[in-house]
């Protein structure tokens, strides 16, 4: 589970960051600087979830980082396919990552 997930919610934060300069293209925002601070917390809010993925509640932050991310979609509509494909990375991440976890503890 850590590893895929991080790797996910790495990606994720990437894409992120690149998304944004379509929100003062698009006129959403007043500025680019604006763009950059909303598409910088959520990414801080991405990296966060690798550095919790393992704690309680860490995979519940990742989930609601999901829901953040597609919510980007109201804005730039094509944040709801990108978020979309990154919400079925993180489920596989989760239950693929979370038997490969069990299996490594159990050898």
């Amino acid at each position: 589970m850590r590893v895929l997930g991080s790797s996910v919610l790495a990606f994720e934060a990437i894409v992120v960051l690149l998304a944004m300069p379509l929100l003062a293209v698009n006129g959403y925002v007043d500025s680019m600087g604006v763009a950059f601070a909303i598409g910088g917390a959520i990414a801080v809010g991405l990296i966060l979830g690798i550095a919790v993925i393992t704690r309680p509640g860490g995979v519940w932050w990742g989930w609601i980082m999901q829901v953040v991310v597609l919510a980007l979609g109201f804005w730039i509509p094509t944040m709801w396919i990108l978020g979309g494909i990154f919400a079925i990375l993180w489920f596989v991440a989760v239950r693929v990552g979370g038997r490969i976890d069990r299996a490594r503890a159990g050898q």
